[in-house]
């Protein structure tokens, strides 16, 4: 026997051939979800002012109620308004392509999962886009609209409380700016401050609560799918919720800007979906129980011990 035709060669050869091409498979399928992510920005670019405009909203709505007949949003260098639009474009971008991103993953993950696990694991790939929908939907409608009135209305009831010492002393000044502007009404001897907000800036707030949002809401597919796999358990998660709360206050705390309405906000909802994620994770168990039951794998005894 030649020195080529050890055994040992080929089983080498062999066992590296499936992992070229699983390699290729997996370079295909990455170049598949860039140029569709591609497209998503291309798309998206081409309207991308719209949903700008959808974007602002809540800050235009709480500056028309703040007295503010022509809401204004500058910007401040050439390219900052490209760069804004092309921020977005990249944003929803992703969302239009995920469906075909998220089938690509799919398609390169199924072929080593059982039968079981794909039938598991599948309906979550459907659950992810809709439940960050859900939560960017929520920190839009919601979130963002009570946030930009405390932040703006700060400044009308710092108005309202420059009025009173200035009819106090005698120096009241609330006239409003000729151009339209937000102003906090000062005294004959300071300066009166007006709101320009920036655009970049001002999306940066509203992006920050989607993004924040939309992530959190995928807490109940996280803990369903890892307690599906069999990783948690609902009475484990239930006796770690103290620290999840804890856990849930500094997230609320690092996400979202330093006011106290929009970090209980986002306490309140993610706190509410881990409880709804151990009642989820419970009837998971339950059915695990039941199936195991019904084929005779599991007696009374065990019963008691999962």
């Amino acid at each position: 026997m030649s020195a080529t035709d050890d055994p040992k060669d080929d089983e080498m050869q062999g066992s590296a051939a499936p992992l070229i091409e699983h390699l290729t498979e997996l370079r295909t399928c990455l170049i598949r979800a860039v140029m569709a992510f591609v497209v998503g920005i291309v798309l998206a670019f081409m309207v991308a002012e719209p949903i700008l405009q959808f974007l602002m909203g809540p800050i235009e709505a709480t500056l028309r109620a703040l007295g503010d007949p022509s809401p204004t949003l500058q910007y401040t260098s050439p390219q900052e308004y490209l760069f804004t639009l092309f921020r977005i474009s990249m944003v929803f971008g992703f969302m239009l392509a995920f469906p075909f991103i998220g089938y690509q993953l799919w398609r390169f993950v199924a072929p080593g999962l059982y039968k079981a696990e794909k039938n598991a694991f599948a309906p979550f790939m459907f659950a992810s886009p809709l439940m960050f929908l859900l939560g960017a939907s929520f920190a839009h409608f919601v979130v963002t609209p009570l946030a930009m009135q405390f932040f703006l209305g700060f400044a009308d009831v710092s108005s309202i409380f420059a009025n009173l010492m200035g009819q106090f002393v005698g120096t009241t000044d609330s006239t409003l700016p000729a151009d339209g502007g937000l102003a906090v009404p000062t005294t004959d001897t300071g300066v009166r401050i007006t709101f320009f907000g920036k655009v970049n800036e001002s999306l940066d707030i509203t992006l920050k609560f989607i993004m924040a949002f939309g992530l959190c809401f995928q807490l109940p597919v996280l803990l369903t799918l890892v307690g599906k796999a069999g990783l948690v358990s609902a009475e484990g998660l239930a006796h770690v919720r103290k620290y999840a709360v804890v856990g849930i206050l500094v997230l609320a705390a690092l996400v979202t800007p330093p006011d106290v309405i929009t970090q209980g906000i986002l306490f309140v909802v993610v706190y509410g979906l881990y409880e709804i994620s151990i009642q989820l994770v419970r009837r998971v168990e339950k059915s695990r129980k039941a199936k195991l039951r019904a084929e005779g794998l599991l007696d009374e005894d065990e019963d008691e011990d999962l």
